[in-house]
């Protein structure tokens, strides 16, 4: 599987975009953030998907 970056959770995400758990949730059942996939129980992100949502943010935020 070279080549292929594992998928984050909830945790990693929030960690690299330094919010709180609980503000992802929130955005989450808002339909706002970065695209995740229920996997089970579980919500999981792929890394390139998170990166551009917030590269697209440039455009969005004054």
């Amino acid at each position: 599987m070279t080549g292929i970056e594992r998928l984050w959770g909830v945790t990693e995400v929030a960690e690299y975009l330094g919010i709180p758990v609980q503000t992802l949730y929130r955005w989450r059942s808002q339909g706002y953030g970065p695209p995740g996939r229920r996997m089970g129980k579980h919500v999981r992100y792929i890394p390139e998907e998170v990166r551009t949502w917030v590269g697209s943010l440039r455009d969005q935020v004054a």
